[in-house]
């Protein structure tokens, strides 16, 4: 049903470079990009995960209570994007492993205090 969702950055560079490195890990490609966003996804008609420059010109803030969710298809694959995430500078919010019954999840934030989870279900 989410066709995509953005996240807000002051350095485009930089973010662009952290979500090159993490979602290539599951296999994700840019897909659309300026000189004010960058979106990646694994195919054209899939959802897209981009970051941007905040549209009115001011700074860009965290949201209290937002969290983007990348679903993947294994625990091995939630494992790897956590801790690449980490790797590349991510701060941990929640190690990876399960969360109630049928529901498995890592929790982290990018470079700019963005809070995602990578899960799976089953």
């Amino acid at each position: 049903m989410i066709g995509y969702a953005t996240l807000g950055t002051n350095d485009l560079a930089r973010a662009s470079g952290f979500y090159d490195a993490l979602l290539a890990t599951v296999g994700a490609k840019r897909w659309m990009e300026s000189d004010k966003f960058v979106f990646w996804a694994s195919a054209a008609d899939r959802p897209a995960l981009g970051v941007i420059l905040p549209y009115d010109g001011a700074a860009a803030t965290i949201g209290n209570g937002t969290m983007v969710a990348l679903i993947m298809n294994s625990k091995e694959k939630v494992n790897a994007l956590h801790k690449k995430a980490i790797e590349l500078g991510g701060k941990d919010e929640g190690a990876p492993g399960p969360r109630g019954e049928g529901f498995y999840a890592g929790y982290f934030r990018d470079l700019d205090g963005n809070k995602l989870n990578a899960f799976c279900m089953g």
